[in-house]
């Protein structure tokens, strides 16, 4: 026992020496009975980000916001997703049930621009993944070619845009894209179900082999660095019910399996928060959860769950219009509105935010 104290005590220095000045986030994964799949995602910052959710239609025109030479694309898909400082796209799904997460990683450092190749914004990569991919394998074998330069913006909060990128897609399929000395490293398979912020990708899997060994049953890491959010939250996730559980089941709503993962995996998230307002003067990298999103990528329903207000909220995509030429429409939440059950009826015809421009190097 002292020996695995001791193990224990040496690998939580080592995460805490790896962490970093990195902001808070995790994102999961789950696959349950029936295909049915899953990705949940926590929003976790050090400030309220005026937050709103949007229903982005087909057929729209954008560019890169870096310049007169930034790459141009017209969204063959439409999407649902969340707005940060009304910058950008931090989170969201497409009509085909592909999903993609911006997460904090201090660790990144993007490429030299290369003479030639178009550029692109960061506050665009997540939206450009949405508007352009049905699947996950797609996205892969596109953003290999690294067919645009990166630039990063300040955050409007003066925040370096240090950022990597999560992609799911209706089969399970999945993968983590990440800018690691000035090189792109993407890690793409199935087994990748959890991804948090520091360290780098490669090394959050060595540590969580790590945890493995130990057993979830045995100790768990128990602060809020990524390090040990990422070892909890894979925990967690493998332990929940991929079928229906004849010990809740009668209490969820049509007794439907799905209602029960949906539960199941916010539930999971919500172990994985960061309690509201928590604040570590000597560590002002660890930040409070401020929302939640889970999005079931089988029957395209996108699911928001907000730290500041009671109820957990839905957009059910059979009941919006993502056609070319529909009007971009917004569902105002930055100012503690209140929502419950499905709301696609409540988002209101709304002139698109502009993505944050970046300067090209």
């Amino acid at each position: 026992m002292k020996r695995l104290l001791s193990g224990i005590s040496a690998l939580a220095v080592a995460a805490a020496l790896l962490a970093g000045p990195a902001l808070a986030c995790t994102r999961t994964l789950y696959v349950g009975d029936g295909n049915l799949v899953l990705t949940g995602r926590n929003m976790d910052w050090k400030e309220d980000m005026s937050s709103n959710l949007w229903i982005l239609p087909s057929g729209m025109t954008r560019n890169g916001a870096a310049g007169p030479n930034s790459a141009e694309w017209t969204s063959k898909y439409g999407s649902v997703v969340v707005s940060g400082y009304e910058a950008g796209s931090t989170d969201g799904m497409n009509e085909k049930g592909m999903v993609a997460n911006l997460l904090y990683l201090a660790e990144s450092q993007y490429p030299k621009p290369v003479q030639g190749k178009p550029d692109l914004s960061l506050s665009t990569w997540l939206q450009y993944a949405l508007d352009n991919f049905a699947t996950v394998a797609e996205a892969v074998e596109a953003l290999r070619r690294e067919p645009f330069n990166v630039f990063a913006p300040a955050l409007p909060n003066g925040a370096p845009s240090t950022l990597h990128l999560s992609l799911s897609d209706a089969s399970g399929d999945s993968a983590i894209l990440e800018y690691v000395n000035g090189k792109l490293v993407i890690h793409h398979g199935k087994q990748y179900v959890v991804m948090t912020n520091s360290p780098i990708y490669s090394e959050q899997l060595a540590l969580n082999a790590y945890w493995k060994g130990i057993g979830g049953l045995t100790f768990l890491p128990g602060t809020n660095r990524a390090a040990d959010r990422f070892a909890r939250a894979s925990f967690l996730l493998g332990a929940i019910p991929r079928e229906k559980d004849k010990n809740y089941i009668q209490s969820v709503p049509e007794q439907s399996f799905t209602y029960q993962a949906v539960a199941s995996v916010l539930s999971v998230m919500r172990a994985v928060s960061v309690p509201l307002g928590i604040t570590t003067p000597d560590q002002p990298n660890i930040s409070s959860t401020i929302w939640r999103t889970v999005s079931d990528q089988k029957n395209l329903v996108y699911y928001f769950d907000s730290a500041t207000r009671p109820n957990t909220f839905w957009v059910s995509f059979d009941k919006i219009d993502l056609k070319a030429g529909a009007p971009v429409k917004k569902l105002t939440i930055q100012g503690g509105e209140v929502f419950s059950g499905e709301t696609s009826g409540q988002f209101k015809p709304a002139e698109p935010f502009k993505f944050l421009p970046a300067t090209p190097r």
